[in-house]
C-alpha cells in the first residue's frame, strides 16, 4: 500500500480535486477556438487552487503555509471570475454556474480556515516568544 501524504486527507483538497474535474467536464461544451484562451486559463486556475492547498501543507513554517493557502485562495477566485465570463459569454449555463460558485464558496471557507490556523500559529509563536522570522522565510 503507498504512502497517503498529508494534503490528501484534507477534505478541502479532495474537494479541490474534485472542482478540477468539474471544470475540465464544462470545458468540453466550450467553443473550440477558446481551447487556448478562456478554457486555458480556467484549467490552469483550476489546477493551482489543489496544487496550492497541496504544497501548503506541506510547508513546515506556518508563514509559508499561509503563503500557499492565499495563492489557492487567489486562484479559486480567478477561477470563479473565468466562470462569470463563462456565463457572460453564453459557454456555460448559469445553472451549472450556480453549481460551481456554491462548490467554489464551501471550499473558499475551507481554503481561509487552513490559512487562519496558520496565521494563529505565528501569532501565538510570537506572543511566546519561540516565532524567530528568518526562520520561517
Amino acid at each position: 500500500m503507498s504512502k497517503t501524504f498529508s494534503f490528501e486527507k484534507l477534505e478541502v483538497w479532495q474537494l479541490s480535486r474534485n472542482l478540477v474535474a468539474q471544470v475540465y467536464s464544462i470545458l468540453k461544451d466550450f467553443p473550440e477556438d477558446e481551447k487556448f484562451g478562456l478554457a486555458l486559463q480556467m484549467k490552469r486556475a483550476a489546477i493551482s487552487v489543489s496544487s496550492n492547498i497541496a504544497e501548503g501543507a506541506s510547508r513546515m513554517s506556518p508563514k509559508e503555509q499561509a503563503h500557499f493557502y492565499q495563492i489557492s485562495f487567489s486562484s479559486l477566485l480567478e477561477l470563479l471570475n473565468q466562470m462569470v465570463l463563462s456565463v457572460d459569454l453564453n459557454f456555460l449555463k448559469e445553472e451549472k454556474y450556480l453549481e460551481l460558485r456554491r462548490e467554489s464558496e464551501k471550499i473558499s471557507n475551507m481554503i481561509n480556515a487552513l490559512r487562519q490556523r496558520a496565521i494563529s500559529q505565528i501569532e501565538d509563536m510570537k506572543t511566546n516568544g519561540t516565532y524567530k522570522d528568518r526562520e520561517y522565510e
